[in-house]
């Protein structure tokens, strides 16, 4: 089994407000991707970078204007992996113990596993004014979000699709889903979230130097 990251970071986070690629601001005195790469290189045979153009990073590719098509890249240039970890570099709290987990999963039935956590608050659906249109049950929800590892040769499949299609997938199980692939989610502790804008990278930075 070759176990291989993929780290889509080609996006330029305008959120956040910064003048350089959201991945590679600086966060807790480094920048925000490598505190996710220790992780995956601890975890991963290998670890490939999507990165904006004209950036030079070890064990990168070029990414694409979508993040799927950057991570279809990505995956393209390690044609040795049998197993798959995407991750977000936007999320710096990765461990250890939830790749595994989600790694563990496959070969069981499953042809991907994602970190996830319950929906806790009421989540409501609504039309285009606005209005409500139903209270969802949220037993059955979950807020996904990476890793999401699956085996490879599903995953190339999934992303062997038009740029639009690719454009419009919100993550990589979707993907896999729509070509009829079994995924299930492995609960991510609550420390697992997304640095988004400012205020995110701020508390961030906070936990990582207490840590």
């Amino acid at each position: 089994m070759s176990v291989v990251g993929i780290v889509p970071a080609a996006g330029r986070g305008e959120r956040l407000g910064s003048d350089v690629p959201k991945a590679f601001v600086a966060c807790a005195g480094r920048p925000l991707i490598e505190w996710s790469l220790d992780v995956l290189r601890a975890v991963c045979d290998r670890v490939v970078v999507a990165v904006p153009p004209g950036m030079s990073y070890p064990d990168s590719v070029e990414g694409g204007p979508v993040r799927s098509d950057s991570v279809r890249r990505a995956l393209a240039a390690a044609p040795e992996a049998t197993v798959a970890v995407v991750h977000d570099a936007a999320r710096p709290f990765i461990t250890r113990e939830l790749v595994q987990r989600c790694i563990d999963v496959l070969g069981d039935g499953y042809d991907g596993a994602i970190a996830a956590t319950p929906v806790v608050d009421t989540v409501k659906q609504v039309d285009e004014g606005q209005r409500v249109v139903r209270t969802l049950e949220r037993s059955s929800l979950w807020a996904i979000q990476t890793p999401q590892v699956f085996m490879a040769d599903v995953l190339r499949r999934a992303l062997d699709v038009e740029e639009s299609t690719l454009a419009a997938a919100t993550d990589d199980a979707s993907l896999v889903e729509a070509i009829g692939g079994s995924v299930r989610v492995v609960e991510a502790p609550p420390r697992n979230f997304k640095v988004t804008g400012p205020a995110d990278l701020e508390r961030a930075a906070q936990a990582l130097r207490a840590s």
